[in-house]
């Protein structure tokens, strides 16, 4: 349709005088129409497509001729004559008012679709000069089936403020209240069919996808809000490819893509026609097995054939729910055609309509088809958007229960206020609330394609989505009646990497997508409890990882045991050297009268063999788990009874020193070290031992530790030495008092003698010198309970060497040269062995 027309006012209903407007040609292709007091306008896409006309640009082009009719969309016709015929027929919605309609069939034709909406706004009615009225016809206008040409709808005629209420287009562009004011829809936006349909990957646990999507408003809108998604949801995207059905070029390059592509799911976000397009492409390239995902197309069962299934078997995808509209099938096999439908059949023809029924033969000819009913899924929206309209006038027109006012003047802008405040609930069960963008509450059915018990795809509903329920529980699914890609029953893997088992975290590929990474074993010390898990976790502090790197344990706690290897064996040499020196002193005890026992104060030898026991016995305090009474008892034990045991070995060193002093003439030397004198040296040097350790257990006594520093894998109970000065302090003394000791004997080693007992001492205090100067080093580097094996060592070795080296050669006369222990060989001039 064409107008010839000079600017006017808007609504304006005649001419100024100059002004032309003149109709051309008939504006669109005209489906049915009916009269009545209000009249609603709607377009849909009766037939898929027209003829391709070659244009020579020479002279006017031939009109359209329309091909290939979709039988979906006459029903959805259908359903809102339907739903037009029972409002007329109701006396509590609009009374007394007739609703008419004016339905145009735009053929898949963007020409054909704008024709329509001007013919729809202008109207049809001619004057009597032969002038177009200019008069705006309608109070609403349903449809366009697809979001493009809604949206060039929707933007034709939004400066005259007359609402368009789609069914079917679902872009999410058209939420824009600033640029689409006066649309409104009774489908969700694809704002929840996107996020939906991510939820729906994420449930299947599919962390690789492949995406294709028409390159229109619709795709590219859709795609985006489902790539956002995604993303949200940790899914990565292998391509994402778009095509145009006038570029076959490209939908050749997409088929090649999906064969080079490691992704099992196609998120497939395409048009019907364009979805036929691209099943021929992949059937062309012999593609089967992917795990087709999709929104519209998913519901169009004559998509199918038998070389297509083998494509689309397994597909999921979310649309709209059946058919629920009562009555409605007997109407549109019977009634409609019978009272509704211009042309019964080919040859018949309504004079007083300008409709060529010739066009609509290929129409006729579905009359009494049934099986598509069943399947119907948009009528429902057509339905409630139909009744939509009809609640906004019924508030305009202030009706009451028995009429409305006919006189009142309806602005196309009232009803677009109207529409945004209209909230009922219709026959079907629907509740019909227009959201701030103009949309209705997201509900969709999950529909999986199978094959039915008679061959013939079945579109089987496993779940539902709704956006209205509380979170949690909108997406419900029945995963037990799923038939998968290929007609499987296994769901299908689609993962750029394989989950990473616990004890393991993933680490991202150089350069590739989140969802490509290698799985790299926990560090120790650490773990990870759950598949895929991006980090792993640090045990708390007493805690560490088990071997699989999944669970924390409590550590190992180490200490020398009496119940280990090394723990038996410590005992076993303790207890052996103190029962060795207990015999030692019952032998002395049996030989007390002999010379050898009383040389060098037998009272000394006694106390040392006391002293030394005690030595061995001390060792036992080290072993065994450590507690405050035996971490206290055990250095102090040691320091004191080893400064009993030097101090006994160097009263015998001043003795045998100051027994030869005697000798000399003159000499009275011995009156100052007497028996006396030796037992009150001895106590003295005990005492300042004494008098450190109690400082020490008072300041800062040793306790009970848990070293975490040295193993991280292990606990190591361990005494800690509280102050570091009293523990170095005691050696400290011990090591003085050794130190003196040595350099007497040292000294006396040589004094003329059969039978000096310098020498020996010397030999001993070297020894225990020598193991007390090693073990510093060695206890400061040694790690765990080594460090207390190290400690029983020194004290065992050198308890052993003054044992050994001072008594050895005193038992062996005793034992095996009785004949040697007499005074006179004990006091002989006979020259004496020097060192």
């Amino acid at each position: 349709m064409e107008l010839r027309q000079s600017p006017r006012k808007r609504h304006k209903t005649s001419l100024l005088p100059g002004e032309y407007c003149q109709i051309i040609e008939n504006p669109a292709n005209s489906l049915m129409s009916k009269d009545g007091d209000v009249i609603i306008g709607a377009i849909f896409t009766i037939h898929r497509g027209t003829q391709i006309q070659w244009l020579t640009y020479t002279e006017k082009p031939p009109p359209l001729i329309c091909i290939s009719i979709d039988l979906s969309e006459f029903r959805i016709a259908q359903a809102m004559t339907f739903a037009v015929d029972e409002i007329n027929r109701s006396n509590q919605l609009l009374p007394n008012i007739t609703i008419g309609y004016k339905i145009y069939d735009s053929c898949r034709s963007g020409l054909l679709s704008m024709k329509a909406a001007m013919a729809l706004m202008n109207g049809q009615d001619v004057t009597a000069d032969g002038a177009c009225s200019g008069q705006a016809v309608v109070q609403a206008i349903i449809g366009e089936s697809e979001s493009t040409p809604t949206i060039a709808l929707t933007q034709t005629t939004g400066p005259f403020q007359i609402p368009v209420v789609s069914h079917s287009a679902t872009c999410e562009c058209l939420s824009n209240r600033k640029e689409y004011p006066a649309f409104f829809r009774t489908i969700p936006s694809d704002y929840y069919q996107g996020r939906a349909l991510a939820y729906l990957v994420k449930h299947f646990g599919w962390s690789w996808v492949g995406t294709v999507n028409s390159d229109n408003d619709y795709g590219n809108n859709g795609m985006a809000i489902f790539l956002k998604a995604a993303k949200e949801e940790g899914i990565c995207v292998e391509y994402s490819e778009k095509f145009d059905r006038s570029d076959p070029s490209k939908m050749i390059k997409v088929a090649d893509i999906i064969k080079k592509s490691t992704a099992k799911v196609i998120i497939v976000y395409l048009a019907y026609f364009d979805m036929n397009l691209l099943i021929e492409q992949l059937i062309l390239n012999n593609l089967t097995g992917y795990q087709m995902i999709g929104v519209a197309w998913i519901s169009a069962v004559d998509l199918a054939t038998p070389a297509s299934f083998n494509v689309l078997a397994g597909s999921i995808g979310f649309d709209v729910g059946k058919l629920k509209i009562p009555f409605f099938a007997d109407y549109a096999l019977n009634r409609f055609w019978q009272k509704d439908f211009p042309c019964l059949d080919q040859d018949e023809k309504i004079s007083q309509t300008e409709i060529d029924c010739s066009k609509y033969e290929d129409m006729i000819q579905f009359k009494n088809y049934t099986k598509d009913i069943s399947e119907l899924r948009y009528a429902n929206n057509v339905y409630n958007a139909v009744y939509a309209v009809a609640h906004s006038l019924h508030s305009l027109l202030r009706c009451t229960e028995i009429s409305c006012d006919k006189n009142k003047t309806i602005q196309s802008w009232q009803v677009v206020e109207s529409l945004k405040k209209v909230n009922f609930t219709t026959k079907i069960g629907d509740h019909i609330l227009f959201d701030s963008t103009g949309a209705t509450a997201a509900k969709y059915d999950v529909l999986n394609w199978q094959r039915g018990l008679n061959g013939e795809v079945e579109l089987k509903v496993i779940g539902y989505y709704d956006a209205s329920l509380p979170a949690g529980q909108q997406f419900v699914l029945n995963t037990e009646d799923i038939v998968w890609a290929g007609e499987k029953r296994e769901k299908p893997r689609s993962v750029c990497s394989e989950s990473c088992p616990p004890g393991t975290r993933k680490a991202a590929q150089k350069g590739r997508p989140v969802c490509c990474y290698d799985c790299i074993p926990c560090a120790d010390g650490e773990i990870s409890n759950q598949t895929d898990s991006n980090n792993c976790e640090q045990c708390p502090g007493e805690y560490w990882s088990n071997a699989l790197k999944n669970k924390c344990i409590l550590k190992v706690v180490e200490f020398l045991s009496f119940t280990e290897v090394m723990g038996i064996i410590l005992v076993f040499f303790s207890l052996f050297g103190a029962t060795l020196t207990v015999l030692v002193a019952i032998l002395f005890l049996i030989e007390k009268d002999t010379p050898i026992v009383k040389a060098n104060n037998s009272e000394l030898s006694f106390l040392l063999l006391f002293s030394l026991t005690l030595c061995f016995l001390c060792s036992l305090t080290f072993i065994g788990r450590p507690s405050e009474w035996s971490c206290m008892l055990r250095h102090t034990a040691f320091g004191i009874t080893f400064v009993l045991c030097i101090s006994c070995v160097l009263g015998k060193t001043v003795v045998v020193l100051m027994a030869f002093r005697a000798t000399l003439p003159g000499s009275n030397v011995m009156k100052w070290f007497g028996p006396l004198q030796q037992r009150l040296s001895v106590l003295a040097f005990t005492l300042i031992q004494v008098l450190i350790c109690v400082l020490w257990l008072t300041v800062s006594p040793p306790f009970p530790y848990k070293n975490m520093n040295y193993y991280k894998e292990k606990i190591i109970l361990e005494c800690s030495l509280g102050s570091a000065i009293g523990f170095w302090a005691v050696l400290g003394y011990i090591g003085v008092l050794a130190f003196l000791c040595f350099v007497l004997a040292f000294l006396a080693r040589k004094l003329p003698d059969n039978f000096n007992e310098a020498k020996f001492i010397t030999f001993s205090i070297l020894i225990f010198c020598a193991v007390w100067i090693t073990f510093i080093p060695a206890y400061v580097s040694s790690p765990g309970k080594f460090t207390v094996a190290v400690e029983i060592f020194a004290i065992l070795a050198s308890s052993f060497a003054l044992l050994f080296c001072i008594f050895t050669p005193k038992c062996y006369i005793i034992l095996f040269k009785p004949e040697l222990n007499t005074k006179k060989n004990m006091m002989g001039k006979t020259a004496s062995k020097s060192l």
